[in-house]
């Protein structure tokens, strides 16, 4: 089913283009057409402030404006394409671009595995194209979907992604709508799904002309960017309706499998049917139609479960969330750090409470908050929540933007990865972290207006006051700062890198191929913490329950020394069978002094921050 979105430029046929804006103030809206030849052509307007117009004569690949009452200029707040970048002329998109769907009706959502990635530091090249080539890595290592940081139009060359100001246009520099139309097309020919990273919280400062056009923000409410998006007061409808079609231009014309909406506590509507809500209804209508399997997945800061909760449960119905509680109690336990956010969790029982809830805090007192924090969320299953030890967030927004290979031991990154990988949540992995990546991944942008990038410097400057005594934060405007962030893609085949990655895809294949670890029902799983030893027992498998099938046990130590656990202590009532430990030489680790076979019972030594398998049939 080929859907056109009801507003921006879209190529009708025979030399015919419809233009379409909301404009409920200006009192009157022309098309400025700049190629192939200049003119101007009158629009006529609706009831609800909607300006249209069909133009003969106007091919795919024809430049305008919209001119807004005679005098003044702008892009198209819904361009599907800034060739000439955020402050130049939108674009008539060639409806042939539409990537191909290749037979390919997508996977279900408990089958993902997420690697999120950025277009420009992923590759030397910074390109779509050059994604491409590595896909098959990727396969190989047994992910199945990709996640792209936002691809929406941004100024300049270098930017994380969330500045953008164009919703609709892909950014030029990657390779623009044709670059993302075979990135796509090629991930699909191989079997691995498309996530796209989209921002519906705000818009970033450069290029940013909606105030021109209406009402696209309110006063009512403040973000750290400024006024909120006008999601709830006087003519927030046409507001939703802006972002609604988006999603549906990038499901229907790019074929993306899902959407990652960038945090959606910083969309403020207090509607009786919100716009997250209309948001799922209009993703699921449009999925069943076309038979594709289209998810959302949100990023929220609230641990409220009405976001993931099913509509007639007067939930929200989105698909999924990312875990951040999943995230603290696993860094704080690897890495010690207890600043900001961090100084609410640090203990084993924190981690085994996100393990069976999905949140940590599920109404409990926040002390970092001062208030209780969530709601219930143990009974929605585990493909609701997405886990991760890193990604862009917890990584980039660290002053020197260290990943967790600067931070912690080595052995500590095989824990890491067990911990993510042997969940029954969705795992997602951040790029390089697969192989042990020791670049940065620092904050770049490249605004062309000086005295806004002098702005971005002080603000990182202000952010980190209380460690500059220490070091200066990279400047974000500078090249080699983005430079610094580019993945070294060859280190995955060297030394103890190849060794990690090794063990990544064993674990992969591991929750693949393993009926205990393929069973994602949290009520086949227990898991117990034993705090004054910083050690997690996880039994899962219906074997486990004393009927058939397999038992599996998983004994992750987070302290860094060795530690003991008695045989009983470990829920390993009958015979075992070791079938994976993260200390043995075959993994580099520093030996192992578990036993192949448990048998007789007796207390187990296990090493500093590792991971031991135990399985009986």
């Amino acid at each position: 089913m080929i859907f056109n979105p009801n507003i921006g430029a879209v190529y009708l046929a025979d030399g015919r283009t419809r233009f379409r804006v909301w404009a409920p103030f200006r009192h009157k809206v022309q098309v400025r057409l700049i190629s192939p030849v200049e003119r101007i052509a009158d629009m006529e307007r609706d009831k609800r402030g909607y300006w249209s117009a069909e133009i003969e004569g106007v091919e795919p690949g024809a430049r305008y404006f919209f001119r807004l009452d005679g005098n003044l200029d702008r892009p198209d707040p819904a361009s599907f394409d800034q060739p000439e970048g955020v402050h130049g002329p939108s674009r008539v998109l060639d409806p042939s671009i539409r990537a191909s769907a290749v037979n390919w009706s997508g996977i279900p959502l408990r089958d993902y595995i997420f690697y999120e990635l950025h277009v420009g530091a992923f590759t030397h090249e910074g390109t779509f194209d050059a994604v491409i080539p590595r896909l098959d890595s990727l396969k190989d290592l047994g992910i199945t979907s990709i996640e792209i940081m936002p691809v929406a139009q941004f100024p300049g060359s270098r930017n994380w992604g969330y500045d953008g100001v164009y919703p609709f246009a892909v950014q030029n520099s990657y390779g623009g709508p044709e670059g993302l139309k075979r990135m796509v097309e090629a991930c699909h020919q191989k079997g691995l799904c498309v996530t796209l990273d989209v921002v519906y919280n705000h818009f970033g400062p450069e290029g940013n002309y909606l105030r021109d056009y209406g009402p696209y923000f309110t006063g009512k409410y403040k973000t750290p960017w400024g006024d909120a998006l006008n999601f709830d007061d006087a003519y927030s409808d046409e507001v939703g309706n802006y972002f609604i079609q988006n999603a549906l231009f990038w499901f229907s014309f790019y074929n993306v499998d899902s959407l990652r909406l960038d945090a959606v506590h910083a969309i403020y509507d207090f509607s009786a049917i919100p716009f997250l809500r209309r948001l799922a209804e209009k993703t699921d209508e449009y999925g069943r139609r076309t038979g594709r399997q289209l998810y959302l997945i949100a990023e929220s800061d609230l641990n409220d479960s009405r976001i993931i909760r099913p509509r007639q449960y007067w939930g929200y119905g989105l698909d999924s969330q990312w875990s951040d509680d999943f995230h603290h109690s696993l860094h704080v336990l690897l890495t010690g750090e207890r600043k900001g956010y961090y100084s609410d969790f640090g203990s084993t029982t924190d981690l085994v409470t996100a393990m069976k809830d999905g949140y940590v805090y599920s109404g409990r007192y926040s002390e970092y908050r001062k208030r209780s924090h969530g709601n219930r969320s143990s009974d929605l299953p585990s493909e609701k929540f997405v886990v991760g030890a890193q990604n862009h967030d917890q990584v980039g927004n660290r002053m020197l933007g260290e990943r967790l290979t600067s931070l912690v031991s080595f052995e500590a990154l095989k824990l890491a990865a067990a911990t993510v990988l042997l969940s029954p949540f969705t795992p997602l992995l951040f790029m390089g972290e697969e192989y042990g990546e020791e670049a940065p991944f620092l904050y770049f942008v490249s605004h062309s207006d000086p005295e806004l990038m002098e702005a971005v410097r002080r603000g990182r400057k202000e952010e980190f006051s209380e460690f500059i005594r220490h070091e200066e934060p990279p400047d974000p405007g500078a090249e080699e700062t983005f430079l610094k962030t580019r993945l070294t893609w060859e280190k995955r085949n060297q030394g103890k890198h190849a060794t990690l990655l090794r063990f990544y895809k064993k674990l992969i294949a591991m929750r693949r191929d393993n009926p205990a670890l393929a069973d994602r029902d949290r009520k086949n799983m227990r898991a117990e913490a034993f705090e004054n030893r910083k050690i997690m027992v996880v039994k899962r498998g219906e074997g486990c329950k004393g009927v058939t099938g397999k038992c599996l046990i998983a004994i992750f130590n987070f302290d860094f020394g060795n530690q003991w656990i008695g045989f009983n202590e470990s829920g390993m009532e009958h015979e075992y069978r070791k079938i994976l430990d993260s200390a043995e030489e075959g993994w580099d680790g520093p030996g192992s002094m578990l036993p192949a076979e448990i048998v007789n019972g007796g207390p187990l030594e296990l090493s500093g921050s590792s991971i031991s398998i135990f399985e009986k049939d």
